[in-house]
């Protein structure tokens, strides 16, 4: 088992793992998703990976069950669930002209696992909608 800084949540149980640095935006994208798109928590700000049977699963350490950090508010309390499989990596950066137009379908390699990979400005409105469409199949 790997512990990663990252924030996991599952839609549609489908876990997208969200990374990026500290202040990214993870954590207030993961709110978005819960509040907007029933999304659930699995972990925020810390994610234990692991591979069984060459699928890539996340979990959530013990001492931050169902705890989600609210930039600004504090510490707030979720239902969670304790683990995923993990279908989706989000990359969050910092500037929107960083993200190519029309990028090709990307692929990342997590712990020997090939997981479909997307790269996202987190504070765009349409960021939760871009992520659903591409864990939904809408977009390749």
């Amino acid at each position: 088992m790997t512990n990663i800084h990252a924030t996991l949540i599952s839609f549609q149980n489908k876990g997208i793992l969200l990374r990026g640095k500290s202040g990214s935006g993870k954590s207030d994208l993961a709110l978005r998703f819960i509040m907007a798109h029933n999304a659930i928590l699995v972990a925020d700000d810390r994610v234990n990976l692991s591979v069984q049977n060459n699928v890539l699963f996340g979990s959530v350490p013990t001492e931050i069950q169902g705890k989600l950090e609210i930039r600004g508010v504090g510490i707030a309390h979720f239902p969670f669930l304790a683990h995923t499989e993990i279908c989706l990596c989000v990359d969050l950066i910092d500037n929107l002209s960083d993200i190519d137009r029309l990028p090709n379908p990307e692929k990342i390699n997590l712990q020997g696992v090939s997981i479909d990979r997307l790269v996202v400005y987190p504070f765009e409105s349409s960021a939760t909608y871009k992520i659903i469409a591409k864990i939904s199949g809408i977009i390749s």
